[in-house]
This record gives C-alpha cells, structure tokens and sequence, in this order.
C-alpha cells in the first residue's frame, strides 16, 4: 500500500504532522501525531469598531474568550447541523466562511505545527453531509493544512476504537446525531443516518419547557447550554437539581429537575427510531449481533444514563440491545481520524497546495 506523502519525504511521517480533526458545530477538537491534542468551543468573534478593539487588543477571538466577549463582537457560531452554514445549498455565507476558516487555522495552529512540516488532515464531517457541504469544508482547508481527506464522523469513531465489523455507532454532536453501520467495509449511504435532534434540539427544548413552567425566568439560550453542559441527565436523580436564574434583575431559584430530564429524553426515540431502520435492513443472520454492539460517542454521550435510556428504548422498540459509551468523548472523532490518516493510501489524499 502506497502512503501519503511517501518518496521524496522518505519513511513515512518524515517531514509530516499527521492531524485528526473533528469540526464539530459546538466544540472542534485535534489530534495529532506529534501527541498534541486541543479542544476549542466552535466559536469566533471579532471586535465590531475601534472601540472594541482598543479594548480587546485582538483582531479575532476564539471559544470561551469569545462567547464571553460576545457583546464587543460580531459573533459567529459557524457550523450549523454539523455542517458550514450556508453550504448545504451551495449559495455560500462569506461571513461565515471566514469564521470557520479562521476556526480550522486556530486549531491547527494549537496542534503545534514546526515551520518544516507539512500538515496532512482527516476532517470528520456529517455521515450525510452534501457535496456542497464537503466542498465548503475542503475550501476552507486551503489555508490551514497541505493535504485534507473527509470522512464520516461516526465511522472515525469506530476506526478509533478498532470496531469495524457488525458494530452500530452513535455520535451525539451539538448539530447532528450520525448513525452509522459497520460491517467490516467503507460504509456506503445505506449504512449511515444524520438525525438533526442533537444537543442543540435538547437546548430548544429546554427553552421550551423552562419557559412553560417559569415565564418569569430570564435567560438567554448560553445559560441554558450551560445549565445543560453541567446537569444534564436521564437518570431519577436522588436530590432535585436547583438553578439560579435572575427575575427582574434579582437571582431566583428554581426546580429544572423535570425540565432537564424531558429535554434529555427528547432525542433518545429519534435514536432509536433509525437504529431500528439500519438493523431491519441488514442481514437477518447479524442483526442480533448488530443490536449488541452499540458504540455511544460525541460530545452528547455525556449526559447521564443515556446509554441505558437507549437500551430500554431499544428493549420495547427492537427486543433488545447493549450498548457501550467510549471512554474520551470529546476526542473519540479526532482520535479516529488521526488513526485514518496513518492508515490512508496516497490517492485518497486531496493535494491544496
């Protein structure tokens, strides 16, 4: 097998740093071969006049120090459903374009890149991202690594793991929720679903609730992802979960148990439901087998008791099932990629410079 980059760098990995990325709507996270790994909330802002930037002393802003100086920025959140917004259809958002592009160079800039290497990228994307989708991905490459591949984020997931063979994987992102068939080959479309109830569906949902139980809350949809990031669970907790939320300015305490736990379930019947069509549609001799191997992944997987809310939804819907969460979530996609990217031949490479 002929690896990327081989010949005039000699052995492979000479003269090359091996990235896996996951260019996630919420979060992007890097893996490299140099053993660096970063993870920066997917998020950029830049100063709106000359006020801010006196202030800021920065042109661009990324992550936490973004969002917490959202009021002094023009505010982007790039990604949307997995994908650039705007690139589904082919139409482009320049403003956006701009903000993932300089998104990717900050990540590949914290992988720790020397001058003399070259940076050759396994980009994690959607399991049923467009055409158009993948080729606003490698468009915003161009400036930020030398050689780029695409491939599905729930089949990094299992190539990360060494699951390649009668394995179902879930990936919960923030925009997506990629289902994905494995079974000892490339997965083609037929073995991979893109369900859009994902963490970003759990913070509407959350929304939609808290404001039903108290319209007097103030909030704003950052306070209910972080509310979210940090009690997020399905389980029947043993004390009730208190947050304080502001009523005409004055912090107010109230009682999200309920509201937190019916949000966090909201996504697990959608999960199961396209469990259900990548199980009925494989070999009847495998699918127990399939239903047994469920791999959990994605920033999503953290809310707790997910994995047994699937497997009694699986039980009523499918008869049974088991399912397994990966051990680093957040890295789990980065991870996978790097590892393709080793693993790769040249001619799956996409030469940018």
């Amino acid at each position: 097998m002929t690896k990327a980059n081989k010949g005039e760098e000699g052995e492979k990995g000479h003269g090359v740093l091996y990235l896996g990325i996951d260019l996630g709507t919420s979060r992007t996270s890097v893996a490299g071969s140099n053993g660096v790994r970063a993870t920066v909330p997917s998020f950029v802002g830049y100063p709106k006049d000359v006020v801010s930037r006196k202030l800021l002393k920065k042109d661009v802003l990324y992550g936490d120090e973004a969002i917490e100086k959202r009021l002094s920025l023009d505010f982007y959140r790039p990604l949307e459903h997995g994908v650039l917004k705007g690139s589904s259809d082919g139409a482009g958002d320049q403003p956006n374009m701009r903000a993932a592009r300089d998104l990717l160079l900050e990540i590949v800039r914290r992988a720790q890149p020397r001058k003399d290497e070259l940076v050759y990228a396994v980009i994690g994307a959607p399991a049923q991202a467009s055409i158009q989708s993948k080729n606003a991905i490698v468009e915003i490459a161009r400036e930020a690594v030398d050689s780029v591949m695409l491939c599905s984020e729930p089949f990094a997931v299992a190539y990360g793991q060494d699951m390649l063979e009668d394995v179902l994987v879930i990936d919960i992102g923030a925009g997506t929720v990629d289902l994905c068939r494995m079974h000892g080959t490339m997965p083609e479309d037929a073995d991979q679903i893109t369900l859009t109830t994902a963490g970003d569906h759990v913070d509407a949902e959350l929304t939609k609730r808290i404001k039903a139980s108290h319209p007097e809350a103030q909030f704003t949809t950052q306070m209910v992802k972080t509310i979210k990031e940090r009690h997020a669970t399905i389980a029947e907790v043993l004390g009730r979960i208190h947050v304080d939320l502001p009523v005409n300015g004055k912090p107010t305490s109230f009682d999200l148990t309920d509201e937190i736990r019916g949000a966090c379930q909201s996504i697990v019947p959608p999960i199961v439901e396209g469990l259900g069509k990548l199980v009925a549609t494989f070999d009847p001799e495998f699918q127990e087998r399939l239903k047994n191997r469920v791999l959990l992944a994605g920033g999503g997987s953290q809310i707790k008791a997910l994995d047994t809310a699937i497997e009694h939804e699986m039980k009523e819907r499918l008869g049974g099932g088991k399912v397994v969460r990966i051990e680093e979530p957040i890295y789990g996609g980065a991870d996978g990629a790097l590892k393709i990217a080793h693993d790769m031949p040249e001619e799956f490479w996409e030469k940018l410079k």
